[in-house]
């Protein structure tokens, strides 16, 4: 699985690039049936979404769109810091392949 990251109005440091391969990453075990199938693609985008912490308590956005063949899976977080928005957003996502693999098997079985 390849994975493309942006970030908008916020640099990425090397820390932050080898934490987010990681731990989205992580969810290429969950999605092995679909590689064969064609190619698999995410694309994380980490924003800053204001500089001021008054303003709410959201201040980093967190996104993720998995292209699987036939399908993309979208995830999204904002939360006040950037590596509690990816780990939300990877479970999240990791949720969204999991109904999706369910869904499938249903449909092979002749389910509704």
């Amino acid at each position: 699985m390849q994975i493309n990251l942006k970030g908008t109005e916020l640099e990425l440091t090397p820390a932050l690039k080898v934490y987010v391969e990681s731990k989205l990453g992580s969810l290429a075990k969950f999605i092995k049936q679909f590689e064969k199938e064609g190619e698999t693609e995410m694309r994380v985008e980490i924003a800053r979404t204001t500089r001021h912490h008054h303003r709410g308590p959201s201040v980093f956005r967190a996104e993720a769109n998995l292209r699987l063949p036939g399908r993309v899976l979208r995830a999204n977080q904002d939360d006040a810091d950037a590596r509690a928005a990816i780990d939300k957003v990877k479970d999240k996502l990791q949720l969204e392949i999991e109904k999706y693999k369910t869904r499938l098997e249903k449909r092979s079985r002749g389910q509704k």
